[in-house]
């Protein structure tokens, strides 16, 4: 037999309560389970804690929350056996539920629908009424000679308290469920609201007699306590099917404010969109969003992993929380966090930093781009492959995983399948110290290691060391480290050629009698009479080489200024690729027999009817098959010009078996 309490009208001044609930208080009606359970569990640890103060010598039991579904009934309950209530405490937590405070957060939040609250003014509660036409709550307070209560409410500002015949300690709180929101009566859709919200709460959440949580969270364990096996099991079982990460950074600290979490460097793959996190945000355990944004540094969103932290505003909006400064200085902490892993890394397994640095180099470049603190943290650490033959112990000289010419996809190069015992790797300081007496405070490098090859090479064969700057976020990079190094001249091995590439001595150079041109001069006039290209400067040098069969017989030069206007421009008509400028250099390399070659052949020959010889035919054709051969190593041809360039290859193969024939 029950006895009715009280019955009375909820103390709040606005009459429209529940239907602003319902609309403005949270954007999934699904979150009202999390609220319900995390409520249970703040009553669990509420019992803990008076028990360790000695306000309670009871039996604890062991920890439960009980979700029971009942579909004929078309309830649902939630019971824990934590701290239960009396009836004032009832009165006061739920009846009254800081209700003086509700007509605030009518204001607040009726007009920010997009906004999600959580627990704000103690209305997480009040979330069920959501999904619910009748809430219910038994429950018996853990205080000697408290009596069980049933409070009930059917949406209106009408609630009804009465005693009840409930004799174990806890609370159980049964919803009716409307009838557009029987969804929540399945089985797996429950299991999977606990797995994505509750999945890490320190107690055990049973349904149908089966616990449905995982309960540990490694978070917040100290690193001492896990291993390796420890994080990347973790790891796979937040991201299954993924790669395993290349490392993790373990956040725990409580001053001035609190976080825990994990962090993974996962390894970088196209179809990664570095824009968006997917790191999971925790408030004590309880999953609150996979966007962290506005939490973490924009250089360090592709990272995966948790973070838990009390002291994050969860109940304003995106641009708050980007200006509020408690959380600029937990994203200040997680990149240094982060940037002392890396140095950590690099000063203790410099062979695991270098087989990462494929996908480090990533995160590392971005952050040192946008983070000036952070910069400075790895400044050191920023590594780039090298041609040097560089002396190094085994320990630095691991296999590491190069972009392959293929595609996308991703090879092992291990030292000993490169001829030169590489490859190796080395920083900006390191590079300008060890090149010092060879060409000071200047780098030469590298974008395409494939079409820039003939470059690098004509470098190497005289000494001169080339930087691999070949990642995608190097074009920006490059100008990064100009302003960075003042006083350092970046020039890539395209743009122009250094002097000790080319022989200066032109002294025993033979002249023509009949012209009194030089070779020089007969050259530059040939390929300009064949080219005919107004806007293409003709430059004739004898590259150095010790083999001047192995050099090229010509090259594009596109200079720095000109070529980075054009990216710039591509890059703000949002062009994936530059246009390739009409203006630009052809150095005639002057030592290559085929090009010594050539003016004997334009020379030669009897000149029939059309005002030109066989010889100087076939001479033409060669100047701007040679121009096409140089041009191929700066651009791709479109569907025309590699018709051209073919047509015009058979015809020269078609005269030179017709000579050879003849």
């Amino acid at each position: 037999m029950t006895t009715i309490l009280e019955t009375g009208n909820i103390s709040i001044h606005t009459e429209n309560i529940f239907p602003i609930i319902k609309k403005w208080l949270y954007s999934d009606h699904e979150i009202f389970l999390r609220e319900l359970i995390s409520n249970a569990v703040d009553a669990i640890q509420k019992l803990k804690m008076v028990s360790h103060a000695g306000e309670f010598s009871g039996d604890l039991g062991e920890p439960a929350i009980q979700i029971t579904l009942d579909k004929e009934q078309k309830t649902l309950s939630i019971s824990d056996n934590g701290i239960g209530m009396t009836a004032e405490e009832v009165k006061k937590y739920i009846t009254q539920v800081a209700f003086s405070s509700a007509e605030e957060f009518v204001q607040k939040y009726k007009s920010n629908q997009d906004q999600q609250i959580i627990g704000h003014f103690g209305l997480g509660f009040y979330s069920s009424f959501m999904v619910s036409s009748r809430v219910e709550v038994d429950t018996l307070s853990y205080r000697e000679g408290a009596e069980a209560v049933h409070w009930s409410c059917d949406g209106s500002t009408a609630f009804q308290l009465e005693s009840s015949p409930r004799t174990t300690r806890g609370t159980t709180v049964t919803l009716t469920l409307q009838e557009e929101e029987l969804e929540y009566l399945e089985v797996p859709r429950i299991r999977q609201l606990v797995k994505t919200y509750c999945d890490f709460m320190p107690v055990p959440i049973q349904l149908d007699g089966e616990q449905v949580n995982r309960q540990k969270a490694p978070w917040k364990d100290a690193p001492s306590n896990l291993t390796s096996e420890d994080y990347l099991e973790f790891y796979r079982y937040l991201y299954p099917f993924q790669e395993d990460p290349l490392l993790w950074v373990h956040l725990n600290t409580d001053y001035p404010f609190i976080v825990n979490g994990i962090l993974y460097f996962p390894k970088l793959r196209p179809e990664v969109d570095v824009t968006k996190s997917q790191i999971k945000l925790f408030c004590n355990q309880v999953f609150v969003s996979d966007h962290c944004e506005e939490v973490v540094p924009k250089f360090l969103l592709p990272m995966r992993g948790v973070i838990d932290s009390t002291d994050i505003p969860l109940n304003v909006s995106r641009s708050f929380l980007q200006n509020d400064r408690t959380v600029r200085r937990i994203a200040d902490y997680i990149a240094k966090k982060v940037g002392d892993r890396l140095k950590e890394l690099y000063r203790d397994d410099r062979e695991a930093f270098i087989r990462s640095w494929q996908d480090l180099g990533t995160f590392v470049k971005f952050g040192a781009l946008n983070d000036e603190k952070f910069k400075k943290q790895v400044e050191d650490l920023i590594i780039f492959r090298t041609t040097a033959n560089l002396t190094t112990s085994s320990a630095e000289m691991p296999a590491v995983e190069v972009q392959s010419e293929g595609g996308d996809a991703w090879e092992t190069v291990t030292p000993a399948a490169s001829s030169s015992g590489g490859p190796f790797y080395t920083n900006l300081k390191e590079y300008l110290e060890r090149n010092k007496a060879h060409h000071e405070n200047r780098v030469f490098y590298c974008t395409e290691e494939v079409n820039q090859s003939s470059y690098v090479q004509l470098h190497k064969n005289q000494g001169i060391e080339v930087l691999f700057m070949d990642a995608f976020i190097d074009t920006h990079f490059v100008s990064f480290l100009e302003r960075e190094y003042t006083d350092v001249k970046f020039s890539r091995v395209d743009a122009d050629l250094d002097d000790t590439l080319i022989e200066k001595d032109k002294t025993g150079e033979i002249v023509d009698p009949k012209t009194n041109k030089t070779r020089s001069e007969q050259i530059q006039e040939l390929f300009q009479k064949a080219l005919n290209k107004p806007k293409l400067t003709i430059r004739t040098e004898a590259l150095k080489s010790d083999n001047p069969q192995g050099t090229p017989p010509a090259m594009v030069l596109l200079p720095e200024t000109l070529r980075r206007l054009q990216e710039m421009t591509a890059l703000m008509r949002q062009e994936q690729l530059a246009q390739f400028p009409d203006e630009h250099t052809l150095l005639v390399n002057t030592a290559h027999p085929l090009i010594q070659n050539l003016t004997s052949l334009s020379q030669g020959g009897i000149i029939q009817g059309s005002g030109e010889s066989p010889s100087g035919e076939l001479a033409n054709l060669i100047c701007q098959h040679v121009y096409d051969l140089a041009l191929m190593a700066q651009k791709g041809f479109d569907a025309e010009g590699m018709q051209t360039f073919v047509e015009r290859s058979n015809q020269v193969l078609t005269r030179l078996t017709e000579r050879a024939a003849g």
